[in-house]
This record gives structure tokens, C-alpha cells and sequence, in this order.
């Protein structure tokens, strides 16, 4: 199973004129994938094409997708399958938790485990299926290739907005306290208020977010080049109904 910027890179090289023995020695891609990629470009892979169907819980399958857009990775096992890292950090039990429960519900009978590491557990699951459900999974840094949904993962994210906000949020996002000072009947005056911020390299991914945001009547502002704050107390109300702080 190969993620989409993979296949496009393959066709790219066919494109050139290169022949599929020279493409597939290049890639290691068989000549027959790239066959038929090239016979029927359009074809996207979703998991029914791969006898998979659609996760067993899409509800936790938004939350997911969340976590693995922020903080999660899929590798190649050696003899065939792959694993699912997610980083969750030990300041955040409940996050743990929550990320083990998310795996056993998209993959019902799944294993999982608990890899520890300076400051944080990988929750980890072996599945030679992950591929087929991360799309996404590619070599190389997310922020540095393109992270576009499949049809079939929009429907899933626009069905439940708010679960694959919140585990944007618990990935790369955090709830805080900010202050500032107001001169009140000629005397300055501290006060605090909460707020959201979101952080990720990547320009596709930070939209995934804004966009998800924007269905459900969030508003958001760019704070620098890479911050997304949720500030406006309205907003924030609907955040802490929805998503609240890590725990």
C-alpha cells in the first residue's frame, strides 16, 4: 500500500518518459502498481478498495486522524505490516488513555501498547492495514509534503468536525491562561482570560484545522506565522463544550 504523494511522484517520473523498469528500480515499486496507477491515474486508495471497509467507530476515527496528523507516524515492519506511533505526552494521563481507546475502536481486536520514551509514551498498534486507513503516511516530515484528505476521510471529518478538532488539539494545540492590563477609573488593572492556540509546521494541515473550525462557527486569527489563538470569548466557550483542556 502506497500513500498518495508516493504514487504522484511515481506517475511524475513515468510522465518524463521514463520506462516503468527504470521508474520502478528508482522507487521499488512493482512494475505492475505502476502499471496500473498509470492506466487508471484518478484511482485513489480507500479502505474498501482494500477489503478493509470503513473504520469500526468514524466517530473515534475523527479523533484519530487528529492525533496522527499532529503527533502520530506509521513505519514499515520489517517481515510485513506496519505500526502506529502516536506521541502523547506523560504530563497528559487521560490523553494516553484516550488515544488507546481511540485505536481499539477504529480496530476492534487491536493491540496496543505503551513504548516509553524522554517525556512521553508511544501508543503503538501493529496492523498491515494502517497504510489503507492514514493515506497520509508517506517518507519524510509532514509540513514538507502535501496532506490532503481522501473523499472518504472528508466525509468522516465533516460528520464529526468536532472530535478531529479535538484531537488536533490534544496533538498540537493546548488550552492557557493569558493576561493583560487595562487602565480601569485611572488605576491599571490585571486580568486573565483563556484561549486556545495551534501549531504545526504544516500549511495543509493548519488549514485541515481552520477549516474545521470555520464549520463550526469558531472564529480564529493567526498569531505569527504558524499560530492559529482562539481567543474571542464565544469561541472559547464552544472550545471548552467541545474540546477543554488536556488532562
Amino acid at each position: 500500500m502506497y500513500d498518495i504523494s508516493t504514487r504522484r511522484r511515481a506517475l511524475a517520473l513515468v510522465d518524463q518518459g521514463r520506462s516503468l523498469s527504470s521508474v520502478s528500480r528508482k522507487t521499488g515499486i512493482s512494475r505492475s502498481a505502476l502499471r496500473a496507477w498509470r492506466n487508471r491515474p484518478d484511482a485513489t486508495p480507500t479502505p474498501e478498495s482494500h477489503h478493509l471497509g470503513p473504520p469500526a467507530c468514524e466517530r473515534a476515527y475523527a479523533y484519530l486522524l487528529g492525533l496522527y496528523l499532529g503527533d502520530g507516524c506509521i513505519s514499515a515492519h520489517p517481515r510485513g505490516g506496519h505500526y502506529l506511533r502516536i506521541a502523547c505526552a506523560d504530563a497528559w494521563p487521560g490523553l494516553i488513555d484516550e488515544c488507546r481507546e481511540a485505536i481499539t475502536r477504529v480496530r476492534p481486536g487491536a493491540k496496543v501498547s505503551l513504548v516509553p520514551k524522554q517525556g512521553c509514551r508511544m501508543v503503538t498498534s501493529y496492523s498491515r492495514h494502517w497504510p489503507a486507513l492514514f493515506p497520509q503516511h508517506g517518507p519524510g516530515k509532514k509540513h514538507l509534503r502535501d496532506i490532503v484528505l481522501e473523499g472518504w476521510q472528508q466525509t468522516i471529518v465533516d460528520a464529526h468536525p468536532w472530535e478531529f478538532i479535538r484531537g488536533l488539539i490534544h496533538s498540537d494545540g493546548c488550552r492557557t491562561v493569558n493576561w493583560a492590563t487595562r487602565v480601569v477609573a485611572g488605576e491599571r488593572r490585571c486580568h486573565t482570560y483563556p484561549r486556545y492556540f495551534f501549531t504545526n509546521l504544516s500549511a495543509d494541515i493548519t488549514g485541515l484545522f481552520t477549516s474545521a473550525l470555520d464549520r463550526v462557527g469558531v472564529e480564529w486569527a493567526w498569531a505569527g506565522t504558524r499560530n492559529i489563538s482562539i481567543a474571542r470569548k464565544a469561541s472559547v466557550a464552544l472550545m471548552d463544550l467541545h474540546v477543554g483542556p488536556k488532562y
